[in-house]
């Protein structure tokens, strides 16, 4: 894969020449338009262009190739933060985006009740499981579309999008009719063919470390939903396996900034299933946010002694709505903001 740079005064007619070059050759496009210049991504095998032939069409600059194994995901390719919008906020730009709700939607009330206290909180996004990938098979595996029906009337009565996770390519289509941003578990960030059928959705996508996976590796998941055009993808940190057995996993806060420096894409951080146990999910959800996320996923319960999942890591209403009040002060002293959670008309 190679950038083509144009140069600052580059016509349509010469960047269009370019595109439909590299075209006949075989090759995708991807455009990034600035305020400057225009940066053409050649995404295929670049074996078979001469570069230098490629340097002396008219309009180009300079063709620069990525070095990286993960092409379109890489800052070499993009420069700039990717910002998208998620209902009325926008991830991957100044404002620190919250994500809160239950680990599984376990009733209709139980969801709608944790949904207005999140919201009432200040929290964006509503998560929710309806598709629960368990260690047991003898555990609660969540509702199915029943649960994805009460997430929707939660999205509804409250105004919050909605994230959950899909666990198989054949429920793509389904999740993804009532979801607002498909969640590709732990478990599944090497399901390549997951991975192929959430990059066609074209659908909104966070993606979860692997427990044991290399960020290098986590970060080629990402190039397969990204390789379909699927531009709208986040990575999230929640924690890997190691040695320590006081957490229930090892939160990696190094992986923020070292993602923020190898990828344009959005950085999401997940205290809860990094840490395992709530009386540690508050510290570091602000170390998160001093170290540079763009956003949380915490997991919230009113109840969490009753929770049939993760109730060990699951904070009440009254902790979560203190949490929302400190991360705005950090993030206010790290140069970002907290959006007001907008409300719903009675």
């Amino acid at each position: 894969m190679m950038i083509v740079v144009m140069q600052p005064n580059a016509s349509m007619q010469e960047k269009s020449g370019i595109i439909s070059w590299a075209e006949d050759l075989g090759f995708k496009i991807h455009l990034s338009t600035g305020s400057e210049r225009t940066i053409i991504g050649v995404i295929g095998d670049d074996r078979v262009i001469n570069r230098e032939q490629l340097e002396r069409m008219s309009g180009v600059e300079r063709v620069v190739p990525v070095l990286k194994p993960f092409k379109i995901a890489s800052r070499e390719f993009k420069p700039n933060d990717t910002q998208f919008s998620i209902g009325n906020h926008v991830i991957g730009g100044k404002d620190l985006i919250i994500m809160a709700g239950p680990c599984s939607v376990e009733s209709r009330s139980q969801i709608l009740e944790t949904a207005h206290a999140c919201k009432e909180a200040g929290a964006h996004i509503l998560r929710g499981g309806a598709f629960k990938p368990r260690s047991s098979p003898y555990s609660f595996q969540g509702m199915g579309e029943e649960g994805l029906k009460y997430l929707a009337e939660a999205r509804e009565q409250t105004g919050m999008p909605i994230i959950t996770e899909v666990m198989e390519p054949s429920l793509v289509p389904l999740v993804a009719e009532y979801a607002d941003i498909l969640q590709i578990g732990a478990r599944n960030m090497q399901n390549y063919a997951l991975l192929h059928a959430v990059g066609e959705s074209q659908h909104p996508v966070l993606l979860k470390r692997g427990m044991s996976s290399l960020i290098e590796e986590w970060l080629m998941s990402a190039e397969y939903i990204l390789s379909h055009g699927n531009t709208r993808v986040m990575m999230c940190e929640r924690g890997i396996r190691t040695f320590e057995r006081y957490t229930r996993n090892t939160f990696d806060i190094n992986a923020i900034p070292v993602l923020k420096q190898l990828t344009h894409l959005p950085v999401i951080a997940d205290p809860s299933h990094g840490t395992g146990k709530w009386e540690y999910v508050e510290s570091v959800t602000k170390a998160s946010v001093a170290a540079g996320a763009d956003g949380v996923i915490l997991e919230v319960h009113p109840r969490p002694e009753e929770a049939m999942s993760d109730g060990r890591q699951s904070l009440k209403p009254e902790r979560f709505a203190q949490l929302v009040r400190d991360m705005k002060a950090i993030a206010q002293a790290v140069g970002r903001d907290v959006p007001v959670a907008e409300r719903v008309p009675a």
